[in-house]
């Protein structure tokens, strides 16, 4: 199957691209590298296609899609904070992104899009766990395009014959997420300082919680969206279905490490969420995606990457 993998030199996109290689997919990536990196795709580089594109390019995601049955959306500006400093290239990547890439996917009759939503629609409502027909309550301009996204699928699900299927990330991690970054996910970040003997920072009060999943349960939920019979014109959560605080995490974080460290606390961060928690219920029913690896189980992966890796020591 000839397909391709938006965001493919990212964290989440290149272990995607990997699995697809090891299933013996034709891949084609198409990354900015705005945030990507090539390394990511060492170990499959002379399997694949690379396209050095941008998502607002046009003429770049026409060749990109050229040809493709499946493409698996994950290019994005992915960042709350970065989103509120830039609300306009935000929209611009990840609404206006978006569009092209449907818009080119209808023009070259591929079959089906799979879109990497966020779990940052629910916004800061106090229901837990997050459903699906809740409304959306966006608190940042990220949040928002993503939610965008899923209507312009929606759209061209119902009304332009293209199969698109939505999935809302809940707080994914993994090997090859980077803390190298002002806008670095919590797990990468704690990982690097914990290993580095360094106190990692927590905003607010860290009782906020998260449902931390690991990039082996999203990709196989990916796979499973390319084929899924009743998943056109859906949006569903992608989580483990559980919670875990930050000072929790950081717990866990320093026993995977064998190590105990203090963190640094400063102020909430405007656009972050107090508590989120997905109910997979509808990704069970439409899928038959079941979490294969737990926090814990993720978590010495993880950190075994980080160690092993030598990238960041």
């Amino acid at each position: 199957m000839k397909c391709l993998v938006t965001g493919g030199a990212g964290f989440i996109g290149s272990n995607l691209v990997q699995a697809l290689v090891g299933r013996g997919e034709d891949v084609t990536v198409l990354d900015s590298l705005a945030t990507g990196h090539r390394s990511n795709l060492e170990e499959v580089a002379d399997r694949i296609t690379f396209i050095e594109g941008d998502l607002r390019d046009r003429d770049a995601v026409a060749r990109a899609v050229a040809g493709t049955e499946v493409i698996w959306h994950q290019g994005a500006m992915p960042s709350v904070p970065r989103s509120i400093e830039d609300p306009v290239t935000s929209f611009e990547v990840n609404a206006g992104g978006t569009l092209n890439i449907l818009m080119a996917a209808r023009d070259a009759g591929t079959r089906r899009v799979v879109f990497a939503a966020s779990s940052s629609a629910y916004g800061d409502t106090p229901t837990l766990p997050k459903h699906e027909l809740m409304p959306p309550n966006p608190l940042s301009p990220y949040a928002a395009d993503k939610i965008h996204g899923e209507n312009l699928c929606r759209v061209f699900s119902a009304s332009m014959g293209l199969e698109c299927v939505g999935l809302r990330y809940f707080n994914v991690f993994g090997p090859r997420q980077r803390p190298d970054s002002a806008y670095a996910a919590v797990i990468p970040c704690f990982i690097h300082a914990v290993l580095n003997d360094e106190r990692p920072i927590i905003y607010g009060d860290g009782t906020q919680s998260r449902d931390f999943t690991f990039i082996q349960n999203v990709i196989g939920a990916n796979l499973l969206a390319a084929d899924a019979p009743d998943a056109p014109g859906e949006v569903m959560n992608l989580g483990n279905g559980s919670r875990t605080s930050l000072l929790e995490l950081l717990d866990m974080i320093c026993a995977a490490c064998g190590k105990t460290v203090e963190p640094v606390f400063e102020p909430p961060r405007a656009g972050d969420v107090k508590d989120s928690q997905a109910d997979i219920t509808r990704a069970q029913t439409l899928l038959g995606f079941e979490p294969t690896v737990d926090l814990a189980g993720g978590l010495g992966h993880t950190v075994e990457w980080f160690k092993n890796s030598g990238v960041f020591s």
